[in-house]
């Protein structure tokens, strides 16, 4: 949305307060039958008002459809992603070689779960899962959870967030 789209909402939106507040001045008006400008004045400034709501509405009505089709592409673009990740993961852990109960250990830790969650999910003993994450990091070449995760964030940030030999150079104590 461009900026200047922001400003003309909020503009339309006092216009609307305005013009909500010209009907309710003029509908007391009306009902104490307070003595004013001509009959004609009154019913020309009504029908301006009236317009501007209209206007507004429609303009209003419009930019709810386009903000729905905005919601609609990003729901897909998000199913996409979320698809491509998941076909990511099961192509690198055959790469890796990973049994169906390593998969397992090892998709739960990348969604956070911890030892004793994973655990209890599979109907297991807590040094089951050690094990099993261990073999997924030795088949991985790495050394824990974060470095499992860092592999597949990387992959979708289209590479390392960070150049490993530059940055050992630019920190010798590391």
């Amino acid at each position: 949305m461009p900026k200047s789209r922001p400003t003309f909402l909020w503009s339309l939106f006092s216009l609307q307060i305005l013009c909500t507040v010209f009907f309710m001045i003029d509908f007391g008006h009306d009902v104490v039958g307070t003595p004013g400008a001509p009959r004609w004045a009154g019913d020309f400034m009504e029908g301006a008002v009236a317009v501007a709501l209209l206007l507004g509405t429609v303009f209003v009505g419009y930019e709810l459809r386009l903000v729905r089709l905005r919601e609609q592409r990003m729901r897909q673009q998000i199913d996409v992603a979320s698809g491509a990740f998941a076909d990511m993961l099961h192509t690198q852990f055959d790469a890796w070689g990973l049994t169906e109960a390593e998969r397992e250990v090892a998709l739960l830790g990348i969604k956070g779960y911890s030892i004793a969650e994973i655990a209890s999910l599979r109907n297991t003993k807590e040094g089951t899962i050690k094990a099993q994450n261990a073999a997924v990091y030795r088949k991985a070449g790495v050394s824990g959870r974060l470095q499992l995760l860092a592999h597949f964030v990387e992959d979708l940030m289209g590479g390392p967030l960070i150049d490993r030999p530059a940055a050992a150079e630019a920190n010798p104590s590391a």
